[in-house]
């Protein structure tokens, strides 16, 4: 299970070979969408489970918001990022349900009964500029009858370490 906690990460994207920057994976380059537009391209296999026992978890940026969520504008200064901000250990086979309750634990509002949670992923795109795009929703509670997203895995969102993971609370 993930965890909640403190510190602080690099938010840099590695994009073109030197400098010790990987490589970025196929299928995020033109034509089409911004090269690294999270849906890019289509989703490939699902994301391979993590032995979360010997495997480091990874720290996750969540920036919660009531009733949308954050603009691109938002984030445009680092160090200046929206205040609502949760920092969340977990693993690149991470659920959005597990991310649902872990959310839930720290925003009461994420708790109403009829409380929908719009994932968003915070990426760098054309010259350091940080995108929101939506990438699922939960629901609060599920339901067989409202089928969501909660079965996506952070790996299946093309989601890349140093991204930041924004939640509205609708």
């Amino acid at each position: 299970m993930a965890g909640v906690g403190g510190g602080d990460q690099g938010h840099r994207r590695g994009g073109g070979g030197g400098g010790g920057r990987p490589v970025p994976p196929p299928g995020r380059g033109p034509p089409g969408p911004p090269p690294h537009h999270p849906l890019a391209s289509k989703p490939g296999p699902r994301s391979q489970p993590v032995d979360r026992e010997k495997t480091c978890p990874l720290l996750l940026r969540v920036f919660t918001k009531i009733g949308g969520h954050h603009s691109d504008g938002d984030f445009a200064i680092r160090g200046k990022e929206p205040k609502d901000e949760v920092q969340i250990y977990t693993w690149m086979d991470a659920t959005l349900r597990e991310l649902t309750d872990l959310v839930k634990e720290v925003a009461p509002e994420a708790r109403r009964k009829d409380a929908v949670l719009s994932f968003a992923i915070v990426y760098p795109a054309n010259h350091g500029i940080l995108k929101v795009i939506e990438v699922g929703k939960t629901y609060s509670y599920p339901n067989v009858r409202r089928p969501d997203s909660g079965s996506k895995a952070l790996g299946d969102l093309k989601f890349e370490i140093g991204d930041y993971l924004d939640v509205a609370i609708i």
